[in-house]
């Protein structure tokens, strides 16, 4: 008897799926293409690292790797809940925000239902959808961003979960608190929406009029999850940590499909210090708030074309193949990001001011930019 094909094997959804491909390596580009001394500015990572009270944590908890983590997370849980205003209860939490965006989908979402998004937003959300064989509904952009009233036409009986990157990745645009509560005043209570807020701290810094804070209205609208992650303005992208605050009765369905153990002993210590830490997240914030200014300032006196950003990266009109100067910014030590969709920009991670300025320079040999 031969064997079937294992695609064929797989279910509808996974196989047509093409999966996540994150960014590319220092490592990788400096061994493929024989450049040193590269730079990234692709994966939204802090440049100044995680904080010196989050790598003490970790150093001082190595010798228990024996032993598993603590499933509860008591200590965590009690520090979010604090500085959050909510209980413990409340708080479900992820190998990174991503897996609390796949829980929620898998609690709430099965093949017949339908998930709306916004285009041009994170592309996790419909390998999420498609993997568990459901509809994705992808309403067209509004300047760049999501367009709210579209999005809630877009609603039916049929629609179970809707998410929102506010700031939203990968053109950095956000929603104001009045937009937000207009849309969730109008959508139905059967409908989940998820509030992905995974920039949240690099927004909230920068001063602007009318920015959205999801978690106060938790009580207000039930059918709200929020969630967040270490990974960005707390450096902790590579031990992955993350964290979802909704209603009791929805964490506790979240954390029924959530694996035992899935935030590791050492992610649960430095996210601890981490939160104590405000010296390092403050400085974090100025650095961003500075690195957008710096980014977007040279990008635009050298004639290119800056979305305005809340979170630590801009979006950026290349005006011409994106792919092409992509390419040649790799031959020049220096990794972007492309943007799916929107073939004339390029996604620039804040860095230090020294790499900002070598992006900027980057950028204007490859594309003859004076």
């Amino acid at each position: 008897m031969s064997r079937p094909a294992f695609s064929d094997l797989a279910v509808a959804g996974v196989r047509s799926l093409k999966p996540y491909v994150p960014g590319k390596p220092v490592e990788e580009l400096e061994r493929q293409y024989g450049v040193t001394n590269a730079i990234k500015l692709a994966s939204n990572e802090n440049p100044l690292g995680a904080s010196p009270k989050a790598l003490a944590a970790i150093h001082d908890n190595l010798t228990q790797l024996e032993r598993y983590p603590d499933d509860g997370a008591y200590t965590l849980k009690n520090l979010l809940a604090k500085q959050h205003g909510v209980r413990p209860e409340q708080i479900t939490l992820g190998n990174g925000s991503s897996n609390l965006l796949e829980l929620a989908a898998r609690v709430f979402v099965a093949p017949e239902h339908e998930v709306v998004f916004a285009q041009y937003s994170f592309l996790l959300y419909p390998i999420i959808v498609q993997a568990i064989g459901a509809t994705s509904v992808v309403v067209a952009a509004k300047n760049f961003g999501h367009d709210l009233d579209a999005m809630c036409a877009a609603i039916n009986a049929n629609t179970k979960l809707v998410f929102i990157a506010n700031p939203n990745n990968p053109t950095g645009t956000w929603l104001t608190r009045t937009a937000l509560e207009k849309f969730f005043d109008n959508v139905p209570p059967h409908v989940m929406i998820v509030m992905d807020e995974a920039y949240f701290e690099f927004g909230k810094a920068l001063g602007l009029d009318d920015y959205a804070d999801a978690m106060v209205w938790l009580d207000k609208y039930p059918n709200v999850i929020v969630t967040r992650t270490f990974s960005k303005a707390y450096g902790l992208a590579g031990i992955r940590a993350g964290y979802a605050v909704s209603h009791p009765e929805v964490a506790s369905l979240l954390s029924r499909v959530r694996a035992p153990f899935n935030v590791n002993s050492l992610a649960l210590v430095a996210a601890q210090a981490a939160l104590g830490d405000h010296a390092h997240l403050s400085n974090t914030q100025d650095v961003n708030k500075k690195g957008l200014a710096q980014l977007t300032r040279g990008l635009t006196q050298r004639g290119f074309t800056v979305i305005p950003s809340a979170a630590n990266f801009v979006c950026v009109d290349v005006k011409t193949n994106a792919a092409q100067v992509y390419e040649g910014l790799l031959r020049e030590g220096v990794i972007v990001r492309p943007v799916a969709g929107l073939a004339q920009h390029l996604r620039i991670t804040v860095g230090r001011p020294e790499e900002n300025a070598r992006v900027i320079a980057a950028l204007c040999k490859v594309t003859r930019h004076d």
